[in-house]
């Protein structure tokens, strides 16, 4: 069976895929897809069961030979890219030929609508509804649906406002005290790859939870390798541990992979501080009057302040 559809944009030597299907030109994919299905549903052969044979096998064509065709051309993002470009271009050409189309009732509506885009959706709404209900006349209302694409194409080319593959909102209209309306804001920066982990990281540490913290910002390493963050906070959870040949392995890759990490440099200065009590390069006392190591402190358990406030140190 050959389906002859002689109106609208097939005028123009164009497949109008979203008339077949019933969906808006601007239809967003996941829009598209459920109307696929649902009227794949429609046609059916078990959806058809109690028809007569004659209906069960037009139902058959419509689904073969248009409606599946339809959604494989809009399915595919190549294709449908394609396909839009190509549906923009029909746009123009019917705005210079648009003296020479003839047009049906709601088409020649919609091309003197005041609203023209709440127009075209209820328009294409009622008959999207009827048009696979009774097919004797699914080619007549794909028709009037291709029509009104054709004039709804040509409406937006006008005024410069046709997207190809996007939804733009209607432009409000005019009013002689009409304020424009705010920017939407900005859409909020994206989290980079190790970003989950660092923050899960922080908050382990302030639950006195090192383990874990570390096992976090290593899988914070394996989606960013050069994430100097990551380093210099497990650098610093380690010198918290007194483990000073790992944490300056840490900080040392850190400041390698970012010369300006704050948190590196506090982290190699804490650790030359810590090790000046146990060096024997002179014999004259420290600053704090201690000689030896015999506190049995670890030595950066006195600092409270600084990048050493992450791991909430006990108040007095």
């Amino acid at each position: 069976m050959s389906f002859q559809i002689a109106r609208g944009l097939f005028l123009l030597d164009f497949i109008d895929h979203h008339a077949i299907l019933g969906v808006p030109v601007d239809a967003e994919i996941k829009d598209i897809r459920k109307r696929y299905l649902k009227i794949a549903r429609r046609l059916h052969p078990d959806s058809a069961s109690s028809e007569t044979e004659a209906i069960r096998q037009q139902a058959s064509d419509f689904l073969s030979k248009l409606v599946n065709p339809a959604w494989e051309k809009l399915s595919q993002e190549r294709d449908r890219s394609e396909y839009m470009i190509v549906l923009k271009l029909k746009g123009q050409q019917a705005v210079h030929q648009q003296g020479e189309l003839v047009l049906g009732t709601l088409a020649k509506q919609l091309s003197t609508s005041t609203n023209p885009d709440h127009f075209y959706l209820t328009s294409l709404k009622d008959l999207a509804e009827r048009q696979y209900e009774q097919l004797d006349q699914t080619l007549e209302l794909t028709a009037q649906l291709s029509e009104l694409n054709l004039v709804y194409l040509m409406r937006k080319e006008a005024k410069g406002e046709l997207q190809t593959g996007e939804k733009k909102a209607s432009r409000p209209s005019s009013s002689p005290r009409q304020t424009p309306e705010p920017a939407p804001p900005a859409p909020p920066p994206r989290e980079s790859s190790d970003g989950q982990y660092y923050r899960r990281a922080e908050g382990f540490i302030a639950k006195n939870n090192f383990a874990q913290a570390i096992l976090e910002l290593r899988e914070g390493l394996q989606a960013d390798p050069n994430s100097s963050r990551c380093h210099s906070l497990m650098g610093m959870i380690y010198l918290k541990q007194n483990q000073g040949t790992m944490a300056k392995i840490h900080f040392n890759k850190a400041l390698q992979l970012n010369p300006q990490d704050t948190m590196a440099h506090e982290g190699i200065q804490r650790l030359e501080q810590a090790q000046k009590p146990t060096n024997k390069t002179t014999g004259s006392p420290t600053k704090t009057g201690a000689s030896k190591e015999t506190s049995g402190k670890k030595p950066d358990d006195k600092a409270g302040g600084g990048l050493f406030g992450l791991f909430g140190g006990k108040k007095k």
